[in-house]
């Protein structure tokens, strides 16, 4: 069974950085596309971020040239590397599949404000 942990979200300030972690364990990240996830208070939960086992790459517009994923495959972790954040990108950020089709893990809050 697949368990994944995020960790990493905190309180930070508009223009501040984050990194968040996603550790997994019953499966193994190398042989998988993995992505992170964010849920806003009142709204559904969106795709944000995918890595490919190609090495490619995408992002939602929104976090376009703000957000880096990236994993560490001896560590079996994907990460998010989150700059320049807004008060918009405040949610719980998961991390999981881009089809989803793993049970979700807790999240991670990260909030946005002054």
């Amino acid at each position: 069974q697949v368990r994944l942990v995020e960790s990493g979200g905190g309180l930070v300030q508009p223009g501040g950085s984050l990194r968040l972690s996603c550790a997994a364990s019953g499966t193994i990240v190398v042989f998988n596309n993995m992505a992170w996830f964010r849920q806003a208070p009142g709204k559904e939960r969106e795709l944000v971020a995918i890595s490919s086992i190609n090495g490619a790459t995408n992002y939602v517009d929104s976090v376009k040239g703000r957000f880096t994923i990236f994993r560490d495959n001896a560590k079996n972790a994907v990460y998010l590397q989150m700059n320049n954040l807004k008060p918009e990108d405040t949610a719980v950020y998961f991390c999981n599949r881009p089809s989803s089709d793993w049970a979700w893990g807790q999240g991670t809050l990260v909030t946005v404000s002054s």
